[in-house]
C-alpha cells in the first residue's frame, strides 16, 4: 500500500514514544509504506533528534493545520496517514492500516482509526480526563486519520486559519465529503493517552470558541450535528455572563434589587455548571477547588472568544452549499406505496433507499421524513397503526432524525399538508437548521411544491404515478434516489 505517515509536532517527549512504536514494527511497516515524515512546527530551535530514515521538515510554528499541509504536500504517495505526536499505535498498526486502505472503494476519501483513551481504574476520571476520553467517539479526528492525497489536493488540504488542534480536522472532513468522497472507519487501533494538564486547561480550551465561529461561517448552523457533536454550552455561558454583567452594572448604579436578582441568577447558573463538572469526578479538594474557580471563569472567557471569532470571520464565505438536512416523502419515495397501509409487514423499501440514506448519514447530514397521511382523518387507519408502520420504516431503513406527519384530510384547510410548506418548516425547526438549506426529495409535484413554498430545495424522483406535467414543471429531476442524493450533495441545483 502506497502510504506516508505524517506527524506534526512541537517537540513533545511523546514523539519519541510514537516513533519507537512505529520503528519497532518497521519491517512490517515498510512492506506497506514508503516513509515517515515528522513536521517540526516549532518557530525555531535545534533540529529534532529522530531515528534514521525518518524525514524531518520545518513549518515555522504556524499550527498543526499548516504543519500537516507541509507534510502531505512534500510526498507523492497515494495515501497520507496523519498521526498526532502524542498517540501510541498498536503493535500491528501498520499492517492493519494497509488492510483498511486496501479494502476501501474508489469513492472513499479517508479512513479513520479507532481511538482508545485509557482512564484511571483506581478512581473516577477528572474533568479534563473525561474531556479527552471524548476523542474515542469523535468523528474524523487526525489523531489517526488516513486521507487519499487526491482528496487533499481537491480541497486544498487543511484550512490554516484554524491555528491549533481543534476543528481543523472536522472542517477538512466536511469539505472532502462535499466533493463526493465518503469517509469510513477502519479496524486499526491507536491509544491516545491523557496528557498532563494544569488547573486552567479548561479555561485555555475556550479559545476553541473562535474556531466554532469559523465553522459556523464555513458550514452553516447545522455543522455541530454533521460532525456528531453536542449542542455546546455557549448559550448557557452567554446567559451566565449576561447575569454577571447586569449584577455588576446594577450594583454600580446602586440598583440593589436588580443587582441581587441578577446575582442570584448568576450564582444558580454557575453552581449548576460547577456541579455538572464536579459530580462525575474524583471529588478531591484540589479537583473541587479547580472546578469551582474555572466554572466562574469559563462563561465570560468562552463568550469573549466567540465574539472575537464572529468579528474576525464575519466576511468568510461558506465552504460549500451542502444541505443542512435532507427530507424525504415516505410513500413511493422511501417505501412502496400501499394506500392507507395498516400492516407493518407490508412495508417494502424502494430500491436503493437504504443506501441513499446511509450516504447522507455517512456525510453527517440529518435525514427526515415529511409525509401526508390523510387516512387518519378519514378513519381508514388509526394513529396507533400509523405509528407502527412508521416504526417499521425506521427499522428497515435506519433511524431518522425527524418525522413530520400531517394527519389532516384534503379539505381540512391545514397549513401542514403538502403542497403547503408546514411539514417542511416543522422538520427544519425540529432539527434547528435553516429551512432554506434543506432539500426535499419526493415523487410527486406536491413534494417539490411544498419545498419551494417553504424556501427549501426540491428534487423530484418520478415513479409510474408521477404526472408528466409534474415532471416538466419540476426544477430538478433525478432518475432514482441515489442520483437525487448525489444531486443534493453537489451543493448546487442543475
Amino acid at each position: 500500500m502506497n502510504v506516508t505517515v505524517v506527524i506534526p509536532t512541537i517537540g513533545r517527549p511523546s514523539l519519541s514514544v510514537l516513533l519507537a512504536q512505529l520503528i519497532s514494527g518497521k519491517q512490517c511497516y515498510h512492506t506497506h509504506s514508503r516513509a515517515i515524515v515528522v513536521v517540526d512546527d516549532r518557530p525555531s530551535g535545534e533540529p529534532l533528534r529522530v531515528p534514521a530514515g525518518v524525514r524531518v521538515l520545518r513549518s515555522g510554528g504556524h499550527g498543526p493545520a499548516a504543519a500537516r499541509n507541509v507534510g502531505w504536500r512534500a510526498v507523492d504517495t497515494e495515501w497520507v496517514a496523519f498521526l498526532d505526536d502524542d498517540v501510541v499505535p498498536g503493535p500491528q498498526w501498520a499492517a492493519q492500516l494497509a488492510q483498511d486502505l486496501h479494502e476501501v472503494d474508489p469513492d472513499v476519501g479517508a479512513s479513520q482509526g479507532r481511538i482508545e483513551v485509557p482512564l484511571p481504574t483506581d478512581r473516577r476520571p477528572t474533568d479534563f480526563e473525561r474531556g479527552t476520553a471524548g476523542l474515542a467517539n469523535a468523528r474524523w479526528i487526525t489523531a489517526d486519520m488516513a486521507y487519499r492525497r487526491a482528496a487533499l489536493q481537491r480541497v486544498g488540504g487543511f484550512d490554516e486559519r484554524f491555528p491549533w488542534a481543534y476543528r481543523e480536522d472536522a472542517d477538512l472532513a466536511l469539505r472532502v465529503i462535499a466533493t463526493g468522497y465518503r469517509i469510513v472507519g477502519g479496524r486499526r487501533r491507536t491509544v491516545h493517552p491523557v496528557r498532563p494538564s494544569g488547573p486552567l486547561a479548561s479555561v485555555r480550551a475556550q479559545r476553541g470558541n473562535t474556531d466554532d465561529a469559523l465553522m459556523r461561517r464555513r458550514h452553516g448552523l447545522g455543522w455541530r450535528q454533521r460532525i456528531g457533536d453536542g449542542p455546546g454550552r455557549l448559550r448557557r455561558h452567554g446567559l451566565t455572563t449576561a447575569a454577571a454583567a447586569i449584577a455588576l452594572g446594577a450594583a454600580a448604579l446602586h440598583r440593589r434589587r436588580v443587582a441581587g436578582a441578577a446575582g442570584l441568577v448568576w450564582a444558580a447558573l454557575t453552581g449548576a455548571f460547577a456541579l455538572h463538572r464536579i459530580l462525575p469526578g474524583p471529588r478531591t479538594a484540589p479537583e473541587i477547588g479547580a472546578m469551582l474557580a474555572t466554572s466562574i471563569a469559563i462563561p465570560p472567557v468562552a463568550c469573549w472568544h466567540r465574539m472575537v471569532g464572529e468579528l474576525r470571520w464575519r466576511r468568510v464565505p461558506p465552504a460549500a452549499a451542502v444541505p443542512a438536512a435532507v427530507l424525504f416523502d415516505r410513500d413511493d419515495t422511501l417505501v412502496h406505496d400501499v394506500p392507507y397501509n395498516t400492516d407493518p409487514a407490508a412495508v417494502v423499501p424502494m430500491p436503493g433507499a437504504r443506501e441513499a440514506l446511509n450516504r447522507l448519514r455517512d456525510a453527517g447530514i440529518p435525514v427526515g421524513v415529511v409525509t401526508n397521511q390523510s387516512g387518519v382523518a378519514r378513519g381508514l387507519i388509526s394513529a396507533e397503526q400509523l405509528e407502527l408502520v412508521n416504526a417499521r420504516v425506521s427499522e428497515l431503513l435506519g433511524p431518522f432524525d425527524v418525522w413530520s406527519v400531517c394527519l389532516h384530510g384534503e379539505d381540512d384547510g391545514c397549513g401542514c399538508r403538502k403542497p403547503a410548506p408546514g411539514l417542511v418548516k416543522d422538520a427544519a425547526a425540529q432539527l434547528r437548521v435553516p429551512v432554506d438549506r434543506c432539500v426535499v426529495i419526493g415523487d410527486i409535484g406536491a413534494d417539490v411544491t411544498a419545498a419551494a413554498a417553504a424556501g427549501a430545495r426540491g428534487i423530484l424522483v418520478p415513479t409510474a404515478r408521477t404526472l408528466r406535467q409534474e415532471i416538466r414543471s419540476a426544477a430538478e429531476v433525478a432518475a432514482d434516489l441515489a442520483a437525487a442524493v448525489e444531486l443534493a450533495l453537489s451543493g448546487r441545483p442543475r
